[in-house]
C-alpha cells in the first residue's frame, strides 16, 4: 500500500512555522507547475509552487507543494480548494507537515494485494496497530483508464456535485450536436490552447468559480476574470484556457446556457472579436 504522492505529509501542522506552506495531492498526471501556481494564485499571492517529478523519468508524482505569501491565504485556499475536482481526479489540499524524525520512517509500502481489497479494506486491516495519516492503494494504470474525451453524462454528475441547488442546473446539448452550438466560433490558432469565452458572470464570481467549472472537463492552464478598475467587482464576463479542443468543446456544449445563481451563462470559444 502506497499513497503515491507523500500523502503521509498532509497532517495538519498546527505551528505557525508551517501555515503558509501546503501541500497538494491527488493532482491530474499531466498538470504543470505553471498550472499548478495559476490554481492557487486565484486566491491570493503565491511565494512559490513546486509540482514534484520523478528524478528519473520526469514524470509528475502527482503532487506539490504551494507556499503563499500570508497564512490567511493558505487558509482560505484549503477552504475554497481542498476537495476541487479536476479532470478525473479530485484534489487534497492540507497544511504540509514539517519534514521529522518521528515521521520520516512512517510510510508503509504494502504488495500483493488481491485485487479486490479496497482501500477501506485495508485501513481496517491496519488502523488496530495506530492511527493511520493517510492510505492510497495504487491501481494499475494499463487497466484503469480515462478517455481522452470526458464523457458528458460523468461532467455533468460532476458540475452537478458542485452546483447542486435547485436555482443551479444544467440545460447540457448532447456531443452530436456540438458542431450545431450557435454562438461557437472556432479560433484558427490554437497553439496557447483554446480560449473559451464566459459572459453574464455575476458580479462576485471569481477565478475559484472558473476553476470549479472546468476543471472537471479537462487540462485548463489559466482562467481569469475580468474586473472593474474601481470596485474590482466581476465586470461580467471571463476567460479560460484549456489545451485539448475536445475538452473544451465539451466544456463549451454542457455549461452554455447553464445557471450559476440568477445569471445564464453564455460560453463560446473566444473569438478576434470578443472582449480584449
Amino acid at each position: 500500500m502506497s499513497n503515491g504522492y507523500e500523502d503521509h505529509m498532509a497532517e495538519d501542522c498546527r505551528d505557525d512555522i508551517g501555515r503558509t506552506n501546503l501541500i497538494v495531492n491527488y493532482l491530474p498526471q499531466n498538470m504543470t507547475q505553471d498550472e499548478l501556481r495559476s490554481l492557487f494564485s486565484s486566491i491570493g499571492e503565491v511565494e512559490s509552487a513546486k509540482l514534484i517529478r520523478d528524478k528519473v523519468a520526469g514524470h509528475s508524482l502527482g503532487y506539490g507543494f504551494v507556499n503563499y505569501v500570508t497564512a490567511k491565504d493558505a487558509e482560505r485556499a484549503i477552504n475554497t480548494l481542498n476537495g476541487l475536482r479536476l479532470q478525473s481526479k479530485t484534489i487534497k489540499v492540507s497544511y504540509a507537515r514539517p519534514s521529522s524524525e518521528v515521521i520520516k520512517d512512517a510510510n508503509l509500502y504494502i504488495s500483493g494485494l488481491p485485487r479486490t481489497m479496497t482501500q477501506k479494506d485495508v485501513e481496517d486491516m491496519f488502523s488496530r496497530f495506530g492511527r493511520i495519516i493517510n492510505s492510497r492503494v495504487l491501481v494499475d494504470q494499463t487497466t484503469v483508464k480515462f478517455a481522452a474525451n470526458p464523457n458528458q453524462n460523468k461532467n455533468v454528475a460532476l458540475l452537478s456535485q458542485l452546483y447542486h441547488s435547485p436555482a443551479r442546473r444544467f440545460s447540457p446539448m448532447g456531443v452530436d450536436h456540438m458542431s450545431g452550438l450557435s454562438g461557437v466560433n472556432v479560433p484558427g490558432n490554437a497553439s496557447s490552447g483554446w480560449c473559451i469565452f464566459i459572459y453574464n458572470l455575476g458580479q462576485d464570481a471569481d477565478e475559484g468559480i472558473l476553476w470549479q467549472m472546468f476543471g472537471p472537463f479537462g487540462a485548463v492552464t489559466n482562467v481569469k476574470v475580468i474586473r472593474d478598475f474601481n470596485t474590482n467587482k466581476c465586470k461580467g464576463f471571463g476567460f479560460v484556457t484549456m489545451t485539448n479542443y475536445e475538452e473544451a468543446a465539451m466544456a463549451i456544449a454542457s455549461l452554455n446556457g447553464y445557471r450559476l445563481g440568477d445569471k445564464i451563462l453564455q460560453v463560446s470559444f473566444k473569438t478576434n472579436k470578443s472582449h480584449k
